[in-house]
């Protein structure tokens, strides 16, 4: 058994965002996402056909959902469900330091629903 971080290893900041895969099963996958002033390109949407739950951990960001006029700003220790096709957009993170998220994408079954969507 290997003990890990979530904060290392984290290269510099790059014109990408990193994305990593953490752990990964038949029905989810748990990713880090790492940002610093990354955004979405205008005009495209993340549309992901599995929902997704994510944790910002630390630093900042904002998000828009499609349909949605108010943003969402996302502070260390917040987190959203996603539901499978929910189009959304990172509008910004943090410049001034990095952004960690933790995202666990996963099979939902046909029972499932989620509040708010």
């Amino acid at each position: 058994m290997k003990l890990d971080n979530l904060f290392e290893n984290i290269p510099a900041a790059g014109p990408e965002e990193l994305f990593e895969d953490l752990l990964q099963g038949q029905a989810f996958r748990i990713e880090r996402i790492v940002s610093q002033g990354h955004s979405t390109p205008e005009g495209s949407w993340y549309d992901q056909d599995q929902p997704e739950w994510v944790l910002l951990v630390k630093g900042e960001a904002s998000l828009h959902i499609e349909g949605q006029e108010s943003r969402i700003h996302l502070q260390p220790g917040d987190y959203l469900n996603l539901p499978a096709h929910c189009r959304h957009r990172v509008v910004s993170t943090a410049r001034d330091q990095i952004t960690v998220w933790l995202a666990i994408h996963y099979r939902a079954s046909a029972e499932d629903s989620v509040e708010g969507f």
